[in-house]
């Protein structure tokens, strides 16, 4: 692949899908793709953090490689020849999320109040990454009220919200920290 700085493509406002059909940079495909694309950037701030074990570090190695097959999937012309090319995700690949957080979760106390975010600066990266992931989620749902989503898609997403949540929790833990709960008395 060669090194691209700028293609002068985009300077009106249209961007290309995958395949090759133009439109505009706020269309929903876009839209999600791109936030698909930001919360793969707060993992790798996540995963340069001092403190991650190696054993995180792979687990986020793989959930990015998985976030870029899912991007590709957001910004595929499907009417494109292109899509035959583009691998899917997989239900082991749901099941790989949920392995780690049972994991994890078999090490935390029992959760009894909503956690405020926060903790230390590895779980509070984790929240960001929680939410930005989920609404990578609801846009790929708005997007599939219109235009077919694969349904792992929207699946993987929601669990890899979870894992977030978990591995926010695991690193509190790690670190002997209490969780800040909700108070609704305050």
């Amino acid at each position: 692949m060669k090194n691209i700085t700028y293609t002068k493509t985009g300077d009106k406002g249209q961007t290309s899908l995958i395949g090759g059909t133009r439109v505009p940079k706020y269309d929903d495909r876009v839209e999600v793709y791109g936030t698909v694309d930001e919360l793969s950037a707060f993992i790798g701030v996540l995963n340069d953090q001092e403190g991650v074990s190696e054993e995180i570090r792979a687990t986020l190695a793989v959930i990015q490689q998985k976030l870029f097959t899912l991007e590709s999937h957001f910004a595929l012309d499907r009417s494109s020849e292109v899509s035959k090319m583009i691998p899917s995700l997989e239900d082991a690949d749901v099941a790989f999320l949920e392995q780690h957080i049972d994991k994890m979760n078999a090490e935390l106390p029992e959760l009894k109040a909503f956690v405020i975010p926060g903790g230390n600066l590895k779980a509070s990266h984790c929240h960001v990454c929680r939410t930005v992931c989920r609404r990578a989620e609801r846009q790929g749902w708005r997007l599939a009220s219109h235009e077919e989503v694969d349904a792992i898609d929207l699946r993987y997403l929601n669990r890899l919200s979870d894992y977030f949540f978990v591995l926010a929790r695991y690193f509190d833990y790690l670190e002997n920290r209490h969780e800040t709960c909700w108070d609704s008395a305050k």
